[in-house]
């Protein structure tokens, strides 16, 4: 007995002892270190910025407190987990420990995956880390499967978990809700628990975002302050949960949202979680976006290196009444004031049932001859003539009930067995079930027919319209319901991975509802988002602003509207409306017919202007100067060149009273040491600015700024209360 003893005491003695194996996940400037000792816990150490040789050694010895980098339920039961499941034969416990940790490389990244094992069960998670090499972003993400003789139920299944040291710690996210999409909150995080979820099914922006930012030392500031960045890459429902226990940390997930979605995980199956993309800056909130915008166009987003076109959408020009003669005015329109693609929006399909409104039709792709009676062939046909490239809009998950589609296969649509389905959007609108596989095809086939019969469009508004309302699928078994939106969102996937694979070159907007679909699950498949359906300028200020914060220009589709506004009916002069929408994706949404002479003059002038500092909107770096929801009445951000030779200044006035005091905006961004020349865009002043093509150097625009006038100098009769100024500053070189 006590030789038995003396040996267990020895083995103890030896597994203690073993040298802990620490991990060091880096990019160019952060660091994400683990310790990962075989047949032991895996731990999380640090994140934050890169760390060198010596403070990577002496890490352990920093007095940092060390947490279980991917934490499990049944043995620390009070705690909050990423992980819970119940074994085949009922027990609800994991005890996860490492077997082996690997790296591998991938083009511009490193992969770090730590293989765990359950220390009774044949249960596994692998704990996957992957680093880019050319931006401050790593994506994390869990492999779970088993080789247990039943299936495992998942009750949660979190991709990650960070912990965040307590200190005056902020929380910046995004809220909303249709026409209002990407509206900022800003809080300090509390005791308690902290949810931000989505439970919509289809679209999971409308409301909440799945993406957060962490300011680590007080109020959030946009270009100073330690700042982590989450985003969680996934098309479907979500749920992030930050607990502020009774310990020095707040403790943030993130992952699919488990709400109805207990998952039963077959032997040998592999459930694989969304990837969350984390990022360090300490620059402040402008510096976490510049590292997202980056990460997005290099590796996230389609086409995210190519210029975005700039377009004439039909929608709020014509909304159904389409027609061929209407289209062609609209495609000479937008050619003669310098756009370069015309989107046909809803209305141009259907034949038992006619798309006049939205109570029918979808599902059935066929084009309305009675609206085009030379079909996409004469749409094709004019945009060639007026040397415009031409799109086109659907809604290729959804289906009516008063559709031929539903005629013939009731049986596809979302639905529980023995109930009336809940309708959706006109009192008849369906959600197709995307995980049957006949229902992929038939999705897949209405973009291959389109294109392989009109090869020459361009350019696709994907839009969807309704929730899932009806939690069933007739395609899954009975015990396996609860797949249901995981399901869907596979299916999704798979769609557009076919299309993608067939069609690399088209563009795709994902619209839903407006900006339900904001989110990096869908963006390698979509090369932009609809904002929101809202267009008023001065609401989209707000909008735009929150959004900017995860999501680059590039990817915003920010158009010029009509006034008064379809949504808010505010009206606003053309030249505010311009300037908003030229600091994102530009485009218009408006009857160019029902324009005067003197507002086509205006956009024809300002498209030029667009196409000048479009590489710099798209592709630059953003420094946010000041928030519109400060309320200090004026609303101001830059966009710069990689190279800081080139930057464009945007300025708008958000309140408007009689001897206010606005604030003097300082830039930022900018070569300290260089000089720039600096010129007003959309000018309609009838004199130009103090300052107009004269040069100032960085540092001074970055200490002290410009006086922006704020009003606008013009005829009495075009005086408003609105102003707006977008600012061209080009580097040049001053003769000695």
């Amino acid at each position: 007995m006590k030789k038995q003893f003396y040996l267990l005491a020895v083995l103890s003695l030896f597994c203690t002892a073993l040298p802990a194996q620490k991990l060091n996940i880096s990019t160019p400037n952060t660091s994400l270190v683990l310790e990962a000792p075989q047949g032991g816990e895996l731990k999380f150490l640090y994140y934050g910025n890169k760390l060198s040789a010596s403070d990577l050694n002496d890490l352990t010895n920093s007095g940092n407190a060390s947490f279980s980098a991917y934490p499990v339920y049944g043995m620390n039961c009070p705690s909050e987990t990423a992980l819970s499941v119940k074994h085949g034969d009922g027990n609800m416990s994991l005890q996860m420990e490492v077997v082996k940790s690997e790296t591998k490389n991938e083009d511009k990244a490193v992969i770090t995956t730590v293989h765990l094992k359950d220390k009774v069960y044949p249960f596994y998670v692998d704990v996957c880390y992957k680093a880019y090499q050319d931006v401050d972003i790593i994506e994390t993400w869990t492999e779970i499967k088993h080789e247990e003789k039943k299936p495992v139920v998942l009750n949660q299944f979190s991709s990650a978990y960070l912990p965040i040291r307590r200190g005056n710690v902020w929380l910046s996210s995004l809220y909303g809700s249709w026409a209002n999409e990407g509206r900022l909150a800003q809080e300090p995080l509390e005791p308690g628990m902290k949810v931000i979820k989505n439970k919509d099914g289809v679209r999971n922006s409308h409301t909440a975002h799945a993406e957060v930012m962490f300011s680590l030392d007080g109020q959030p500031r946009e270009n100073t302050g330690s700042t982590i960045g989450a985003a969680l890459c996934y098309t479907g429902n979500y749920k992030l949960r930050i607990d502020t226990d009774d310990s020095e940390y707040h403790h943030f997930f993130a992952g699919i949202n488990e709400d109805n979605s207990t998952y039963n995980l077959k032997k040998s199956e592999v459930f694989r979680t969304p990837e969350l993309a984390l990022t360090y800056s300490d620059e402040g909130l402008s510096g976490t976006s510049r590292n997202f915008h980056r990460w997005a166009r290099l590796h996230k987003l389609a086409h995210g290196n190519v210029e975005r076109k700039i377009l004439l959408n039909s929608w709020e020009g014509v909304y159904f009444d389409i027609n061929q003669a209407g289209m062609d005015q609209m495609m000479g329109d937008i050619a003669s004031m310098g756009g370069e693609l015309f989107v046909m929006d809803d209305g141009w399909f259907g034949d038992k049932y006619k798309r006049n409104s939205d109570n029918s039709s979808l599902g059935d792709w066929v084009v309305d001859t009675t609206k085009l009676p030379d079909g996409i062939e004469g749409l094709l046909r004019d945009a060639k003539k007026h040397n415009i490239k031409f799109g086109i809009w659907i809604e290729p998950e959804m289906s009516n009930t008063t559709s031929e589609l539903y005629e013939k296969h009731p049986e596809w649509i979302l639905k529980a067995p023995q109930r009336d389905p809940v309708l959706g959007r006109g009192g008849t609108q369906v959600v197709l079930d995307l995980g049957n596989p006949a229902v992929q095809d038939f999705i897949f086939k209405i973009v291959d027919d389109l294109m392989t019969k009109y090869p020459k469009i361009d350019y696709i508004k994907w839009d969807a319209n309704m929730a899932i309302m009806n939690h069933g699928s007739n395609y899954l078994t009975a015990d396996n319901q609860s797949h249901m939106y995981i399901e869907f969102h596979r299916g999704f996937e798979k769609v557009c991975q076919r299309i993608r694979e067939k069609y690399p070159d088209l563009t795709i907007q994902a619209c839903a509802s407006g900006g339900g679909r904001a989110n990096y699950g869908y963006l390698p498949y979509f090369d932009e988002f609809w904002v929101s359906d809202n267009t008023d300028a001065l609401q989209r200020i707000y909008m735009q602003w929150g959004t900017s914060y995860f999501f680059p220009a590039i990817a915003m589709a920010s158009h010029i509207s009509a006034a008064p506004n379809h949504q808010t009916f505010r009206t606003i002069p053309l030249k505010y409306r311009i300037d908003v929408a030229m600091s994102g994706r530009l485009g218009m949404e408006i009857q160019p017919k029902n324009m005067t002479d003197e507002e086509k003059e205006l956009c024809k002038k300002a498209i030029a202007d667009y196409k000048m500092i479009r590489p710099i909107v798209q592709f630059g770096d953003i420094y946010r100067l000041v928030s519109p929801y400060d309320r200090l009445g004026v609303a101001s951000l830059m966009y710069t060149s990689e190279a800081k030779d080139k930057a464009v200044f945007y300025w708008w006035r958000t309140e408007h009273f009689v001897n206010e005091h606005l604030p003097r905006v300082k830039m930022a961004g900018l070569k300290a040491d260089a000089v720039y020349r600096v010129r007003e865009l959309n000018r309609i002043d009838n004199e130009p600015l103090p300052f107009e093509d004269k040069s100032f150097s960085g540092s001074y625009l970055m200490t002290n700024g410009l006086e922006i006038p704020y009003n606008h100098k013009v005829d009495y009769h075009k005086q408003n209360d609105y102003s707006s100024r977008i600012l061209y500053l080009e580097e040049v070189t001053i003769s000695k």
